[in-house]
């Protein structure tokens, strides 16, 4: 593995996390992956309910086996101080950074902030994915509560410093291994991660689909450029709903989220109208009843609904 690979490891980890959220709970498996590491950073676990911009940057060291060049922290300025004892910390704001590289930030930042340096506490983290010209593309969790991106301007307004990870110490060393196994999802799809020599022209005849109903189903928008490590959601036959397509409910368990372990009820069958869609999760369709008479409500199996 060369540094450049190691660099796109941490980004293309990060990536796969992009749209998790605590509105649906898909958040938990990063906080999960963070508490799984020992010994915990200062013994302490992460709840589900706690700030955990950290702790993504964190789970996604663990998840690459990079713990020795990436610190584990669930707290920012704990994160800096790690930085600083590895050697690793950059304090000029002006830097240009690259991919892979740990962005903090201090919302209080000065209106004077082109001029002066940023010294204040630092309330956020991300992982740099690119730079083009004098922008920066950034992957954070914990952002309005979910994995997502944000563009920066280089030495912009909030930029605290940068932890660099030394990922010339991983050169050399081999590329973590890729979990190829698919896995089924209760939500009546299959998880399929993409190894090396993979089409997805090659995916969707596996799986018996075409290509593109996989790029659609997985809003891929370049059916020619997919990467090592990517999850590709397959779609059960007969499955695929859209918002606001009018469904039959066969009855059986309402759960209060997507995620949720114990059902809410268990109306009887009727018709219903979709209005939101959590692809991959326990329960991904939320529907809600289209007659009077009905009392069809909540987050509901894939089995358990047909377009009408």
């Amino acid at each position: 593995m060369t540094e450049a690979q190691a660099r796109a490891t941490v980004v293309n980890t990060a990536i796969a996390w992009l749209g998790c959220k605590e509105a649906d709970g898909s958040h938990r498996k990063i906080i999960d992956t963070y508490n799984s590491h020992t010994p915990l950073a200062r013994g302490y676990k992460v709840k589900y309910t706690d700030a955990w911009c950290s702790t993504f940057v964190s789970a996604v060291a663990i998840k690459c086996g990079f713990t020795d060049i990436i610190p584990t922290e669930c707290g920012c300025g704990k994160h800096i101080e790690l930085f600083k004892i590895l050697g690793r910390w950059q304090e000029n704001d002006a830097y240009v950074p690259s991919p892979g590289d740990v962005i903090f930030y201090d919302w209080q930042d000065g209106p004077d902030y082109a001029t002066t340096d940023n010294q204040g506490a630092a309330d956020h983290v991300g992982y740099v994915v690119s730079v083009s010209g004098n922008t920066m593309k950034i992957i954070e969790g914990n952002m309005s509560d979910a994995v997502g991106y944000r563009t920066l301007k280089v030495n912009g307004r909030y930029i605290r410093g940068f932890g660099l990870p030394d990922y010339g110490k991983k050169a050399g060393v081999p590329a973590p291994k890729v979990d190829t196994t698919p896995a089924t999802v209760t939500g009546g799809e299959t998880i399929y991660t993409v190894v090396s020599g993979d089409t997805l022209s090659r995916i969707a005849a596996k799986h018996r689909t075409t290509v593109k109903a996989l790029a659609d189903y997985n809003s891929i928008k370049n059916p020619n450029l997919i990467r090592v490590g990517q999850k590709i959601r397959i779609p059960k036959a007969g499955v695929k709903l859209s918002v606001g397509d009018i469904v039959q409910f066969a009855g059986g368990p309402h759960y209060v989220s997507s995620s949720a372990a114990k059902p809410a009820s268990s109306p009887a069958a009727g018709p219903a109208k979709v209005t939101m869609i959590c692809q991959g999760a326990k329960h991904p369709y939320h529907i809600v009843h289209t007659t009077s008479a009905s009392t069809v409500w909540g987050w509901v199996d894939a089995d358990k609904v047909v377009k009408a």
